[in-house]
């Protein structure tokens, strides 16, 4: 029992060390709270063209089909919150996550150390890092973690932190000691249901994920439909509407992490630089951003739609 206090606590400090403001854990296992819910919101079609998230349901339930034998996942927030803002009402805007450079390096470098540390620490242990790129239901283990609640925008929200973080996960074969579920701190507030400007958040705690910006200008690949017509609000990239107006994002403090900072390149873009955007200028100031997910026609097919609505 000592033990294993010595080692949680070791790895909540090294992941404070390495630049990480929250860290929680929780028993590895099936997530029977989230199968009903998921089940349905797929059978509904909420998640539109996003076919990769009916695939690999037993793992997005169960981390020991992740990682097997598994007894931990350790839950992991990283703080992205920007000193300066980009973008404003009289010109497009991108989400903050994607100020800098893509967060999936600046994250996994991060995480490959903490498990290195801890094996330096406890000897051999199997396990596995993940940021974003697996069937994973973070916000759920990060909630079971008591890192937070999910918000009725159904995000992650913290009581210190607000929610301009990430989520990342190592999942491993140690047995720690586990946190508590932290309870929901909503209220009655309807903030970010009431500032939706495409009815994505349709009730408290459900999205519509397919009629959301962020679905629109990053995760549908294709042509926009031809009887689309949402006003975006100037979002091109994402869209932070649901998180500006959290009460709890007072309490989000801006993130210390140079390769998170707003690229020079597009630090003073006017809306006629994103207008005349070229492929040259995109692959020279994107090349290393999550901004490149969308690639040029991507992006250049959510400046022409955000441009009609102005």
């Amino acid at each position: 029992m000592k033990l294993k206090s010595y080692y949680t606590d070791y790895i909540k400090t090294k992941a404070i060390d390495l630049g990480f403001i929250s860290c929680g854990i929780s028993k590895s296992g099936f997530l029977n709270d989230e199968v009903e819910r998921f089940e349905k919101w797929l059978k509904n079609n909420y998640h539109g063209k996003m076919s990769y998230m009916e695939r690999n349901f037993d793992k997005r339930m169960d981390t020991t089909k992740l990682v097997e034998g598994s007894k931990s996942v350790i839950s992991l927030l990283y703080n992205y919150y920007p000193t300066e803002r980009i973008g404003n009402n009289k010109n497009f805007k991108i989400s903050k996550y994607a100020y800098g450079r893509d967060y999936h390096f600046i994250i996994k470098d991060k995480l490959k150390t903490l498990i290195d540390e801890i094996r330096n620490e406890v000897g051999h242990i199997n396990g596995r890092v993940f940021v974003d790129s697996a069937p994973i239901l973070e916000k759920a283990w990060a909630k079971k973690s008591g890192l937070g609640w999910i918000g009725k925008n159904t995000n992650l929200i913290s009581k210190k932190s607000g929610s301009f973080f990430f989520i990342a996960e190592i999942i491993v074969d140690l047995e720690l000691n586990y946190d508590k579920q932290i309870k929901d701190y909503c209220g009655s507030c309807t903030a970010c249901i009431d500032a939706c400007p495409t009815n994505a958040l349709y009730e408290p705690y459900k999205i519509d994920a397919s009629k959301c910006i962020s679905y629109f200008t990053i995760e549908l690949k294709e042509s926009f439909p031809e009887e689309l017509d949402e006003d975006f609000k100037n979002w091109i990239f994402g869209c932070d509407i649901c998180q500006d107006v959290c009460p709890w994002n007072k309490f989000s403090k801006p993130n210390d992490e140079q390769l998170l900072k707003v690229k020079d390149e597009i630090k003073n873009f006017s809306k006629k630089d994103w207008i005349e955007l070229t492929n040259e200028v995109f692959d020279f100031a994107f090349k290393d951003s999550p901004i490149n997910r969308t690639k040029y026609k991507g992006l250049k097919r959510n400046i022409k739609y955000a441009s009609k609505q102005v």
